[in-house]
């Protein structure tokens, strides 16, 4: 059933992600063939962990998951490891068996950019709806590569980077530079049956402030989920200290 917007608080980052893992392994009981657009990043990642560590223990119960990675460096390698491939196929496809034909992601080094988001159009057409979607935000409210600005993209794209994401942490241990990022767009994201937004940190309070308090503008892409029939904005203590 859908619920509208949810924002709801967990004691701290082991707490959050842990309900995230749950929230994953439910969607997941639901439907067992479920499409899960994953974004990369240190917010996610313990939940990533927890999710497949109890889908190891149960193996059949992944054996129709969809893994759909939403977003991924422009120019660098798949064993760059500063590359959403490397972090996604290391926590989440090789763990769960995830076997190629149930495995879609942005090539980052593909030669034409604009091609490889017409292939990935593609396959989000043949194998969506995305049944859950799971973001981070971004210091600029951005969703993926789905940067603020005075129009957004609706479907995969190559997008021009920010300057907060050009200093993103996970760039620390790249051996390339992007160059641009190729990501989902905001409709493919607002088109997910459910949505499980995960939001860490102090540093996050004042842009999840401005999601939940301002205006739903481009100009934070990220608050434009509150118009979406069934998410969840999940945040730890430090995030939503003083917010809710």
């Amino acid at each position: 059933m859908a619920i509208g917007f949810e924002v709801a608080v967990e004691e701290d980052h082991e707490a959050m992600s842990r309900r995230a893992a749950a929230e994953m392994a439910a969607a997941l009981a639901e439907a067992p063939d479920l499409l899960l657009c994953v974004a990369s990043g240190a917010t996610p990642t313990r939940a990533y962990d927890l999710f497949a560590e109890d889908g190891r223990a149960r193996p059949d119960a992944c054996s129709r998951l969809r893994i759909l990675r939403l977003d991924e460096w422009g120019g660098l390698a798949a064993d760059d490891p500063g590359s959403s491939e490397a972090q996604v196929r290391r926590q989440l496809a090789a763990p769960l068996g995830v076997t190629a034909d149930r495995y879609f992601a942005f090539r980052g080094d593909a030669p034409d950019p604009a091609a490889e988001c017409a292939r990935i159009r593609g396959i989000v057409e043949a194998q969506g709806p995305i049944g859950l979607s799971v973001l981070g935000l971004g210091l600029n409210g951005h969703l993926g590569f789905n940067e603020p600005a005075a129009e957004l993209q609706p479907h995969a794209h190559v997008a021009e980077l920010s300057r907060t994401s050009r200093e993103h942490s996970m760039l620390a241990s790249a051996r390339g530079v992007p160059q641009y990022g190729l990501t989902l767009g905001m409709a493919d994201l607002m088109r997910s049956r459910r949505v499980l937004l995960v939001v860490s940190g102090a540093h996050k309070r004042e842009v999840l402030a401005r999601m939940l308090r301002g205006g739903l503008t481009t100009a934070l892409p990220a608050s434009l989920l509150r118009m979406h029939p069934d998410t969840l904005c999940l945040c730890d203590r430090s995030a939503a200290e003083g917010l809710v």
